[in-house]
């Protein structure tokens, strides 16, 4: 729906604005229930599940399907091909109001673990596809046909399966490298929000227990949702949690439906105490009037409230903007105010991505410029920040 002031909302009172996720219930031994966390209750109240019938009928399927048992399940063919849904362009007037209420199951068809060499050594198989927050730059709906709710993989045994002969196969790292001095990185949440992910099902937790065996892997992935029922997981420093910052002014406008940026930030010494490694991802970085500014303001803040023991162990990704004129379009349709920032061609080029989308990137002397800037910020401001790369 389109609304006078460009901004997100709801009308159904079932969706809740940019900063209105509360902290969420204390961890204890036992894991906090699912129905009981008022948190997850608003970011999924989900009323349709669509399944295919080997992913309803698995384990994992099952324990979904319980966890939202007021939920109507309809079975599909394929979990890409959603009638109704997917290449439904009116599906853009309802785009935040899809993600919360609607889940589709299937079972991953292709596992296969790719080379990446930036963030991770590894893209591991992903147990998901999609998010129930609403990031105005997201790369993943470009591919999904207007509408982008989580897909749940329900078949997790088989991709730790072959995550398992793919660590084996690779034995000790020889050297150290960008991603990890010792251990092979892999990346488990490449099309989705593993944080999120874990209101869900065990998808995540499986996957957190299952590296804590392999003293030559590394799980990680990146979020802007803080799930405390993740602290109860016990990774045992086997899993790098990525917590994605921007300055909040931007996050207020972009990162729709997320935890705030002052929780993610302060849950980064519960994290560590609990057994995991945490990083940052400075991401994306948006050039905007008054960018450095702002970009100095957050990291003076996390120079401030971070712990001693979080900046000895952390290091940071710093990530440029990409955009997609199809998502331009899409964005136009529920939430054009991001566009007055996301959309900046006198600033963008054309660039084929690694996939073959046709993508919008900083041009090269402006994206060179700004990470050159932002370096310089993180040297004066936040010098303890190891930058592990810049892309």
């Amino acid at each position: 729906m389109h609304h006078p002031s460009g901004s997100p909302d709801d009308d159904s009172g079932s969706l809740f604005g940019l900063d209105a996720l509360a902290p969420g219930p204390a961890v204890t031994d036992q894991r906090p229930s699912f129905r009981g966390s008022p948190t997850a209750r608003r970011l999924l109240p989900v009323r349709e599940i669509y399944a295919e019938p080997a992913a309803a009928a698995s384990p994992r399927g099952r324990q979904v399907r319980a966890r939202f048992p007021d939920a109507r399940v309809t079975m599909v063919e394929s979990h890409w091909r959603v009638p109704g849904l997917h290449g439904n362009e009116g599906n853009i007037e309802r785009w935040v109001r899809i993600k919360g209420e609607t889940l589709v199951l299937g079972e991953k068809k292709t596992l296969t673990t790719r080379p990446n060499g930036r963030s991770a050594d590894w893209i591991a198989p992903g147990t998901s596809n999609g998010c129930a927050m609403a990031c105005a730059y997201c790369y993943v709906p470009r591919r999904k046909g207007y509408a982008n709710p989580i897909t749940v993989f329900t078949n997790v045994d088989r991709i730790i399966a072959q995550l398992a002969r793919h660590v084996a196969r690779q034995g000790r790292k020889p050297e150290p490298n960008q991603c990890d001095a010792k251990a092979w990185v892999y990346d488990i949440g490449e099309n989705g929000d593993c944080s999120v992910d874990a209101l869900i099902c065990d998808n995540t937790a499986d996957l957190v227990h299952a590296f804590r065996q392999w003293p030559t892997a590394k799980a990680s992935f990146a979020t802007k949702f803080v799930n405390p029922d993740l602290l109860a997981l016990d990774p045992r420093g086997r899993t790098r949690i990525r917590f994605s910052l921007m300055p909040p002014d931007d996050a207020r406008l972009l990162d729709v439906r997320t935890s705030p940026v002052a929780e993610r930030i302060g849950a980064a010494a519960d994290f560590l105490d609990a057994g995991y490694e945490v990083h940052f991802n400075l991401s994306p970085v948006v050039v905007r009037p008054g960018w450095q500014e702002a970009w100095a303001e957050l990291l003076v803040h996390l120079d401030d409230v971070l712990p001693q023991r979080v900046k000895r162990q952390a290091a940071a990704e710093v990530i440029m903007l990409t955009h997609n004129r199809e998502l331009h379009e899409v964005n136009l349709g529920w939430h054009p105010r991001a566009e007055e920032v996301l959309w900046r061609p006198e600033l963008q080029q054309a660039k084929r991505s690694e996939n073959g989308a046709l993508n919008l990137r900083y041009r090269n002397t402006v994206k060179g410029e700004a990470v050159q800037a932002l370096r310089t910020l993180i040297e004066r401001h936040a010098p303890w920040l190891r930058v592990r790369y810049a892309f």
